[in-house]
């Protein structure tokens, strides 16, 4: 390993500012090897017996930047602060009361002040203008109550806290769905939310059929309503008798949900029956929310810890003739960091007992990849053609087949997670489709883990590790400007130069570079969907990806993007086009309007 490991000063900044462990004035993380001596000693505590040889294990596979677990990991283990090292939770189902309400906000609220990201399903509060019966009032709806929320997220950030990272979501039949759709126009309104509709397959029959669509809300006991429905609710494991308040057209509602993420970057939208059709928990939960990024869908109180194997550090020979992966070295950084991530569940400290009691009971997990963008290109290998797509997949599918094969022997060794049922747990749609060892080594074994793979934003830890690209997602651009929220609420303008382009430079000049090194901007989003679908067979939780279009991309165009999702099996669909509302983080060369990543380094958890 180098003596220095950072090439580029934003990257040492980021670990700096963000990951570097300090008490009060005192400097405890001399320099990153210190810090990931911190983190590797910290989850290698766990473990029963061999501590010294996992520490050994653990630190190797986080040297050079190999495995880079979640930023809350790398801010908190070991520092003996009261915070989690998880990245993402779900919160508890709101109580349509105003107990309940604020029950929920404090909850919200001690979470995200441990450095947790929180998502949350407003589909149980009932709609504008109803009347709570029991006191005589007359509800505001979900919208309204989401700015409570949103102040008290902003308040958090006022502190330096930089805890601001929410989703928020709604039903695609709730009868505020169309004032959740419009919630963000106003540019002052929940700037620390991310927005994302819960689509269900129903939905999108009816839009394909131009039929009616009834907006409804669970019944009361003795609601003399003329029409009900019974529908599947949020927060109810079984179907439920729901008062219909009105019918729209299907196509009209899905024009409008469009036309707002057109216009404004949100709402996101989520095929919510697809997610809780591919749950490997689906018998004992039902998933109606996911953490502020999306790639990990979660019951109430549901938590997930997360990790990214770089992939650019498994390159060898870059740009020759004998450019290739080294796919042993990534099957065997999967299999320690699968240990690793599964040891962080014991070694956190949870906000609310509800949520130590769910992490623990399914124990999930979220190992992803990073700089995959990077990577193709240092392979010669084009974004958005066949090869790429295939190596892609090639990748992942080792990621997740090495991660449950660890689980199952985790299994063995330290028991399977509390939630496991050895009869239905195999019966999955997701299990189903791993090879055939590995479903009867679960039925045999059990597994430790109940997920194990999702793909994340990684914006930060991308930056950390030298300006990798962040994920899946293509490369932003090759120089830009970046904007960092710093703790006392300032930003400061970074110059970066991705990192394959740098490596390109070290190595070949001011050669220009080949055709295969493409920026998001320059892909067409048939391009973006190729890839996120080549991944999501491997992925059981989810993948955080945003889909750039052009400013100029017809509108026609744009809503056969979340189609072409819907009808390519992915869980969910998220966009940008460059609009006056959303803020701007990016900056490209050439373009004062360059689009940000929807879940860009602040909106992210870490």
């Amino acid at each position: 390993m180098a003596d220095d490991p950072f090439i580029t000063e934003i990257s040492r900044h980021i670990w700096d500012s963000k990951y570097r462990f300090r008490e009060g004035d005192a400097v405890r993380d001399r320099n990153i090897e210190d810090t990931w001596r911190r983190i590797a000693q910290t989850l290698a505590g766990v473990e029963k017996v061999d501590r010294d040889e996992w520490e050994r294990r653990f630190h190797e596979a986080l040297r050079d930047f190999k495995f880079l677990p979640g930023g809350r990991i790398q801010a908190g283990a070991g520092t003996g602060r009261r915070v989690t090292l998880f990245n993402c939770f779900v919160m508890g189902t709101i109580e349509d009361s105003m107990d309940g309400i604020f029950d929920g906000l404090k909850e919200g609220a001690l979470t995200m002040q441990q450095g947790g990201g929180v998502g949350y399903d407003f589909s149980t509060l009932r709609p504008r203008g109803t009347q709570a019966k029991s006191v005589g009032t007359v509800a505001s709806g979900p919208v309204s109550f989401m700015q409570i929320w949103d102040a008290m997220c902003g308040t958090l950030l006022s502190t330096g806290a930089r805890r601001g990272a929410m989703m928020a979501t709604l039903r695609c039949d709730h009868p505020d769905v169309e004032a959740f759709i419009d919630a963000k126009h106003d540019s002052r309104l929940l700037r620390h939310f991310n927005l994302s509709v819960l689509v269900t397959d129903a939905f999108m029959e009816a839009v394909s059929r131009d039929q009616d669509w009834a907006l409804v809300f669970p019944a009361e006991n003795g609601d003399d309503a003329s029409e009900t429905l019974v529908r599947q609710w949020s927060g109810r494991l079984e179907p439920v008798r729901c008062r219909v308040h009105r019918r729209v057209r299907a196509c009209a509602l899905w024009d409008k949900l469009m036309r707002a993420t057109y216009e404004y970057a949100e709402p996101g939208v989520l095929f919510i029956d697809r997610i809780n059709e591919f749950n490997n928990l689906r018998y004992c939960e039902l998933i109606s929310a996911t953490n502020p990024c999306g790639e990990i869908p979660l019951p109430p109180y549901g938590a997930c810890d997360l990790g990214s194997i770089n992939l650019t550090a498994f390159v060898r020979d870059p740009f020759g003739k004998q450019a290739h992966l080294d796919l042993d070295g990534i099957r065997e950084t999967a299999v320690i960091a699968t240990r690793m991530m599964d040891n962080v569940i014991d070694a956190s400290q949870f906000p609310l007992d509800r949520q130590a009691v769910q992490a623990r009971g399914a124990r999930r997990i979220g190992l992803g990849l990073t700089g995959l963008a990077d990577t193709l290109i240092m392979l010669g290998l084009h974004y958005a053609e066949a090869p790429a797509r295939d190596l892609a997949a090639r990748v992942m599918q080792l990621i997740c087949h090495s991660a449950y094969r660890t689980s199952v022997e985790l299994a063995r060794e330290k028991g399977p997670f509390p939630f496991f049922d050895r009869e239905k747990y195999p019966r999955g749609k997701f299990i189903l489709g791993l090879p055939r060892e590995i479903q009867d080594d679960i039925i045999r074994h059990g597994l430790r883990n109940s997920h194990l793979t999702a793909i994340a934003p990684t914006g930060t830890i991308s930056l950390l590790a030298n300006n990798i690209s962040s994920g899946l997602e293509p490369m932003y651009e090759y120089s830009y400007t970046r904007r960092v929220l710093e703790l006392d609420g300032s930003y400061t303008e970074h110059e970066l130069t991705d990192y394959a382009l740098r490596l390109w430079r070290e190595q070949r000049g001011q050669e220009k570079p080949p055709a295969t090194f493409v920026d998001t901007r320059s892909l067409a989003p048939a391009a973006h969907l190729g890839m996120q679908a080549a991944l999501q067979p491997f992925v059981d939780n989810s993948i955080s990806k945003t889909i750039n279009v052009p400013r100029g991309y017809g509108f026609d165009d744009f809503k056969e993007i979340y189609e072409r999702a819907y009808h390519m099996g992915l869980k969910g669909c998220t966009t940008f086009r460059p609009n006056p509302v959303t803020g701007e983080v990016l900056r490209g060369e050439g373009d004062a309007e360059a689009a940000p990543h929807c879940c860009n380094v602040e909106r992210e958890a870490d």
